[in-house]
């Protein structure tokens, strides 16, 4: 299982859906003209006075969840592929949930909005989650191909 290279590309994007639960991915910043300076970090836990920011976090859950529970389905390389797609959607629709969330601070709130690079990690994972469905097709291309020279 570990020896296969889609598992080392599933693993990394785990890793980086981990890493996105508790890191800001958006900066949110008062304008010049207010007399307060005030700074928001946006996480998926929280961090701005916004309520229901639900929709992020299970996003950002589903992320690494999903693909840790698609390295053991290494035996079922077709649903294996399946859940690699969704995944990889999922991770796309992050940034759609994501500026839905900016939206509503800048209309809420008035503030400015910095995007932090940690709010790359999707991106990443969803490269990532392509490279490791591109393997796990050819490895089950491999397998039917044996099969037929038996």
């Amino acid at each position: 299982m570990i020896q296969r290279i889609q598992t080392l590309y599933l693993l990394t994007v785990v890793a980086l859906g981990i890493a996105l639960i508790w890191l800001p991915v958006v900066e949110f910043v008062t304008p010049e003209e207010a007399s307060e300076l005030q700074i928001w970090e946006m996480t998926a836990i929280g961090g701005v006075p916004l309520q229901g920011l639900w929709g992020l976090l299970v996003a950002t859950l589903l992320i690494p969840a999903l693909a840790l529970v698609d390295i053991f389905l290494f035996k079922k390389r077709i649903l294996q592929a399946r859940l690699n797609i969704f995944t990889a959607m999922l991770c796309l629709g992050y940034y759609g949930v994501l500026a839905i969330y900016i939206w509503q601070a800048k209309l809420a709130l008035g503030v400015d909005w910095h995007i932090m690079p940690w709010a790359s990690f999707p991106l990443v994972c969803f490269v990532l989650t392509i490279m490791a469905t591109r393997r796990i097709l050819k490895d089950e291309a491999l397998v039917r191909a044996a099969d037929r020279i038996r």
